[in-house]
């Protein structure tokens, strides 16, 4: 039961629409009807500014990371933890609040797979950030993270928790690759060398 009520926190937690809150919040507009119309952290940098750009892209990454961290806290552990994460990701992108729309799960997955596997997590930060500083394109660091994402953990299993190798490794599979799918518009305009670049 206690597992259970975790993975609807989770759900409830990962569908807070951060971006379309704040931006109603703070600047009385609805970040859905402006830039690429996404509710995540790029589109709300674009829209809202970087201050809040940064405070949704925060907010997004706790939604994913305080789930199975609560959870692990009052004893839950082993791969139910994976399950609760997996939950927080499905809530971002299919949020309740939003009509089961959302964003493209990216700042969340980074706050849950931070938490689940750390090691893997730091390294696609690295490798997000050389990718965006050389070619100033944010979808090309996610596409390429989403993709790296289950061969590292491969190479790097948790070794914590009580996570096993399969089910972490078949969640960030799952995950890479939905968020590749969010990504296929983006894709098409890197394609045609119409994807927005990023501006500091």
């Amino acid at each position: 039961m206690k597992a259970l009520l975790f993975v609807v926190i989770a759900y409830f937690m990962g569908s807070i629409p951060s971006g379309v809150w704040i931006g109603k919040y703070f600047k009385g507009i609805d970040i859905r009807e402006h830039g690429s119309k996404n509710t995540g952290t790029t589109n709300a940098y674009r829209v809202l500014g970087a201050r809040f750009g940064m405070l949704v892209l925060v907010m997004d990454a706790l939604k994913g990371f305080l789930p199975p961290f609560l959870a692990s806290r009052c004893g839950v552990s082993g791969n139910i933890l994976v399950i609760i994460g997996l939950t927080a990701i499905i809530g971002h992108t299919l949020s309740c609040f939003l009509g089961f729309k959302g964003g493209k799960g990216v700042a969340t997955s980074l706050g849950v797979f931070l938490f689940l596997i750390p090691r893997v997590t730091f390294i696609l930060l690295i490798i997000f950030i050389v990718t965006v500083f050389i070619s100033r394109y944010i979808s090309l660091g996610s596409i390429l993270c989403a993709g790296l994402l289950p061969i590292l953990t491969w190479f790097l299993p948790p070794g914590r928790l009580g996570i096993t190798r399969g089910p972490i490794l078949m969640v960030t599979l799952i995950a890479g690759i939905f968020v590749i799918y969010k990504h296929r518009t983006n894709i098409q305009r890197l394609r045609e060398g119409k994807e927005n670049k990023f501006k500091v």
